[in-house]
């Protein structure tokens, strides 16, 4: 710009020369003529003015273009500034959404970091837990199963006897493990554990009925009801006991009472086993 202006003043300062020089010369090019005779020293000084005056328009026109040159160049300068503004703009614009970009990147890479590690985590947590299912599975395949569930008789009435009898519940439903055998009415513990055992008593005869619970030989147990003449009653009883293996469970029929078994299986002997020890 410190150019421009410049050259501008220099131009400025031409012109105001020309512009003094053209009209004093045309003053006395005029009164020259008006008032003396044209000698042939006046002619060639005639000729070498009217050479100047041809010469000197010319260069005031390429003064003049040289001007308007500079007018569009000046203007032209204007544009490159707005435009060079205008990029700067869009450059500083570029340059925010480029850091704000960068910054989602950073953001993006540390929530991918994220999901890997808890990707990680829960691929172990997965894995642990599939252990822990694969023992499980392991430890309930190698576990003992024991379940059985008997019924007394299809033959009606047992009793009164003079002397205490062994329950024989010969039919079998359910023996899982076999540990329950129909031909002695025993149920061995095949291992040590803890077991729930079940009966049901029924009786139809008027006097008492009921049974002992016996644990090998011993007595851990005994139920019984006095019950009226006509039709049937029950009741059912249960316990939970720690047994070893080969421990034997097996119910008696005290002398003078009665039980009552037929095909709608009234009378009933179940157990299982709940966990081992």
């Amino acid at each position: 710009m410190r150019a421009v202006v410049g050259l501008l003043l220099l131009l400025l300062a031409l012109c105001g020369s020309g512009a003094q020089g053209e009209g004093g010369g045309l003053g006395q090019v005029g009164e020259i003529s008006e008032f003396q005779e044209t000698s042939p020293r006046d002619a060639a000084e005639e000729s070498t003015k009217q050479t100047t005056e041809q010469t000197t328009p010319d260069i005031w026109a390429e003064v003049r273009a040289l001007r308007d040159m500079v007018v569009e160049l000046k203007v032209f300068v204007q544009m490159l500034q707005r435009e060079n503004s205008v990029q700067a703009t869009d450059l500083i614009s570029l340059g925010t959404r480029l850091t704000a970009a960068e910054s989602k990147s950073s953001d993006l890479e540390k929530e991918n970091a994220d999901l890997q590690t808890r990707l990680s985590s829960s691929e172990s947590e997965l894995l642990l837990s599939k252990s822990r299912i694969d023992q499980l599975e392991r430890e309930n395949t190698e576990r003992p199963k024991v379940a059985f569930y008997t019924a007394l008789t299809d033959a009606g009435t047992l009793g009164p006897y003079n002397t205490d009898i062994t329950l024989k519940y010969s039919k079998v439903f359910t023996n899982i493990g076999n540990a329950y055998n129909p031909a002695t009415g025993f149920f061995t513990a095949p291992v040590k554990g803890v077991y729930n055992l079940q009966f049901t008593v029924c009786g139809n005869l008027q006097g008492y009925m009921g049974v002992y619970v016996y644990k090998n030989n011993q007595r851990i147990m005994y139920n019984d009801e006095w019950k009226e003449e006509g039709g049937v009653e029950y009741f059912t009883k249960s316990v939970v006991l720690e047994l070893m293996a080969g421990d034997e469970i097996h119910l008696v029929l005290p002398s003078s009472y009665s039980v009552f078994g037929n095909t709608n299986n009234h009378s009933t002997f179940s157990g299982s086993l709940l966990f081992t020890l």
